[in-house]
């Protein structure tokens, strides 16, 4: 009887062990997602404000060409600063859907705006032939791509750590631990899928 109770404890705390093992390291597991999705964001948080630096210049290169547009360029850096506003309320909790969802459609008005600013610079021969106008536009372009690689990277992150929040048995732990569902940073307008277009 003595010999069976032991044996009774001894696999009871055989098994919490085991449990408890399981959950620190289901914990650090999705710990580890957690901060991938994070570093992922920060990249594009990076690329993002790359490109709200180079609007500016944008804007003022063809200011001294572009005199009766006045009202392009201003919409131009109006929607620059909503994204940025956006961008920054979005990296503050990757977790908060109507944060992310605004950043969303900042970025869309902004690649709008950028679009229209390139289809009317088209009609200034002098601003198109205009070298520094010539390497914003070619950094620009290369910010939009990086903004993409940066995005793409980051909804993979996303989906692998939703993806562990939730499947059985793990969801017990981040349910326990309030590991929130992470957003991802969807293009949800086809018009806002288009980088500027910019012609050289």
């Amino acid at each position: 009887m003595v010999t069976t109770l032991i044996i009774l404890v001894g696999g009871l705390l055989l098994f919490l062990a085991v449990f408890f093992l399981w959950g620190i390291g289901t914990y650090n597991g999705l710990v580890t997602h957690r901060n991938r999705y994070k570093n992922a964001f920060s990249q594009i948080d990076v690329q993002l404000k790359r490109r709200y630096d180079l609007i500016p210049n944008l804007v003022e290169t063809a200011k001294g060409y572009m005199k009766h547009e006045q009202e392009t360029l201003e919409k131009v850096i109006q929607a620059r600063n909503q994204a940025m506003g956006a961008a920054s309320k979005a990296a503050a909790d990757l977790t908060d859907s109507q944060a992310m969802v605004k950043l969303n459609k900042s970025e869309g008005e902004l690649t709008g705006m950028l679009n229209r600013l390139m289809v009317v610079v088209e009609q200034y021969p002098d601003l198109k032939a205009n070298q520094n106008m010539l390497a914003l536009q070619e950094e620009l372009t290369s910010t939009e791509n990086k903004v993409s690689f940066s995005r793409q990277a980051y909804n993979d992150a996303v989906m692998n750590y939703n993806n562990s929040r939730e499947v059985f048995p793990s969801n017990i732990v981040a349910g326990i631990f309030n590991f929130a569902a992470a957003v991802p940073f969807e293009i949800e307008n086809e018009t806002e899928r288009q980088t500027p277009k910019v012609s050289f």
